[in-house]
């Protein structure tokens, strides 16, 4: 997938690949793009082949995937300090994937920002769709 930017990171300037290991990698975005900065540390954990979704992962890829979260966990604490974090996958269009490879968002968060204590969904719903 030569223009697919998780196949081949450097497409994508505004990433880096941080860790890695034979399965997958951690690309940390830019922090700048991210809500103004409100969510430092955050990234995607994606795995080296290209995947559609979680669900075409092999039993590899998700064993390494577990294990490349630890890593981001120790840094991102280690480096960030932040108090919770929101784990997520989304699957398809209808499920809010826009990147037709396989990503896991790892969202740290922080008491001091917008939002600190909602979960996941209030970060993507609108006011008129709120329960």
């Amino acid at each position: 997938m030569q223009d697919c930017v998780f196949c081949n990171p450097s497409l994508e300037p505004n990433q880096s690949v941080m860790m890695s290991n034979a399965y997958c990698m951690f690309l940390q975005l830019d922090q700048a793009q991210i809500k103004g900065g409100q969510l430092e540390g955050a990234g995607l954990i994606v795995p080296r082949e290209h995947r559609e979704t979680a669900f075409d992962l092999t039993t590899e890829e998700w064993n390494a995937t577990y294990s490349l979260l630890q890593d981001v966990k120790k840094y991102l604490d280690e480096t960030y300090k932040p108090q919770g974090y929101n784990l997520g996958w989304n699957c398809g269009e209808v499920g809010g994937q826009h990147i037709f490879h396989s990503h896991f968002h790892v969202i740290p968060r922080y008491s001091g920002k917008p939002l600190a204590g909602k979960g996941i969904r209030y970060m993507f719903k609108g006011s008129e769709n709120k329960r």
